[in-house]
């Protein structure tokens, strides 16, 4: 009951015709411990070797605040190309490389550039979600609010080292 009330926020939450954020809804609490139950979403590009790549430049904790948030394991069968992030006292940071191209992603979409990576931002509640617009795979990091900027900077460290930049195509 409670992963389909996940999945049924999390697509009314980022509205894209079907995309859907990294991870489950974050800022509830119900997921912190035990094995991260991850619902499956169109990730095409997931098995490449550029998430392949990423995955294995991604680090083992991320910085939130004053913590360092621990990397999760999944409840399986987990999707291909996914990793979590977090403990009993924070809620989880997903990442899900290997997406369809969003399409919040469009000519007049606002991109943030840190270090090097555009990202597009995708508000939702208790959460948002960074996709990295500018590689050969489209990489989503959905962030509970309230845990600072560590974990995009700690994942763009690693996108940008594992994967090359590329024009970003807004589909127009």
């Amino acid at each position: 009951m409670l992963l389909a009330v996940g999945v049924a926020v999390l697509g009314i939450v980022l509205g894209s015709g079907g995309q859907q954020p990294a991870g489950p809804p974050a800022g509830t609490g119900t997921e912190r411990t035990g094995p991260l139950p991850v619902p499956p979403v169109a990730a095409p590009a997931a098995p490449s070797p550029q998430c392949g790549a990423l995955v294995e430049a991604l680090p083992a904790e991320l910085a939130s605040g004053q913590a360092r948030l621990p990397r999760r394991a999944l409840a399986q069968p987990a999707p291909p190309g996914v990793l979590a992030w977090g403990d009993a006292q924070h809620d989880p940071v997903v990442l899900r490389c290997g997406i369809e191209r969003p399409a919040e992603l469009t000519p007049t979409a606002e991109l943030l550039e840190v270090s090097g990576v555009k990202w597009l931002r995708i508000p939702g509640v208790g959460a948002a979600t960074w996709v990295a617009v500018d590689r050969p795979v489209y990489v989503a990091l959905t962030v509970p609010d309230g845990s600072g900027t560590g974990p995009l900077q700690d994942v763009t460290t690693a996108v940008r080292a594992a994967l090359p930049a590329v024009p970003v195509n807004t589909g127009g």
